[in-house]
């Protein structure tokens, strides 16, 4: 259990309205405002995978917990290896037998679920009726290889029907920042040739630029949800409210933070 500090800057979490209209449902795409960590990590850096002191995530995590209204101050997040994997999550893991994968779901109430990014585009879901809610890490390869889908299962498992789960996406690396390689769009042009709508060649160097947050929006939409939500700026693009692996390493940094995308039954 961490120490609650003194410096309370508030949380700046994102919302987005499919969720929030949801009663018994909390949620929040996490920016790295109102946390204790410093230096390269300096706000509310969730992820216990960095370099930061323990002791500073374990507080950022709480102050999550807490601004959900959880009375258990951890957020459970998986071990993250962008893989198409999910689990359903019945109570609290501990860290050190942490699961590898990159979609949970869940419908035990005040149990805070997330998934953490820098860049990845974070998935919420939630279905109103059943009171099952799951969280996604969909970069790329995950997206490409069915996590979104693989979430959706896991929550149908617990109850949940797919015709009223409701879909948030939220804050990602946006297509003028995310450069890609040749290899990278024949291998998504190689899956389905229709992805060739999320790509489109920079005007001075002729590379390509792959619009993550429209491709995770395409894959939710074929899942045949009720409503599907996108509330995606880019985390390269604002260092004042997101960490940014890409950004870090433009920059030659040794490691950069994680912001946390959390939900909860209440």
């Amino acid at each position: 259990m961490s120490t609650t500090r003194t410096d309370m800057t508030p949380l700046e979490p994102i919302t987005v309205d499919a969720l929030s209209a949801i009663p018994g449902i909390r949620h929040g795409f996490f920016t790295r405002v109102g946390g204790v960590s410093s230096g390269i990590y300096a706000g509310l850096n969730c992820g216990f995978g960095s370099s930061d002191v323990a002791s500073d995530v374990a507080e950022n995590r709480a102050r999550v917990a807490r601004h959900l209204g959880a009375t258990d101050d951890r957020v459970l997040t998986l071990h993250q290896v962008h893989s198409s994997a999910a689990h359903v999550i019945r109570e609290h893991i501990p860290r050190g037998h942490l699961p590898e994968a990159d979609g949970l779901a869940t419908a035990t109430p005040g149990l805070v679920i997330g998934v953490l990014a820098a860049d990845c585009c974070p998935v919420l879901f939630a279905d109103p009726e059943a009171g099952v809610v799951g969280a996604a890490h969909a970069g790329w390869r995950g997206a490409v290889s069915g996590v979104l889908k693989s979430t959706v299962a896991a929550m149908e498992g617990l109850g949940a029907r797919r015709e009223r789960i409701v879909a948030a996406l939220g804050p990602c690396i946006n297509q003028a920042n995310y450069e890609v390689g040749a290899d990278f769009q024949a291998t998504l042009l190689d899956h389905d040739p229709n992805n060739a709508a999320h790509f489109r060649r920079h005007e001075a160097t002729g590379n390509p630029h792959f619009d993550l947050p429209a491709y995770v929006a395409r894959r939710l939409s074929q899942l045949g949800l009720a409503r599907v939500e996108r509330q995606a700026p880019c985390t390269y693009a604002d260092e004042s409210k997101f960490y940014s692996f890409r950004r870090m390493t433009h920059r030659g940094e040794p490691d950069y933070g994680r912001q946390v995308s959390a939900i909860m039954v209440v």
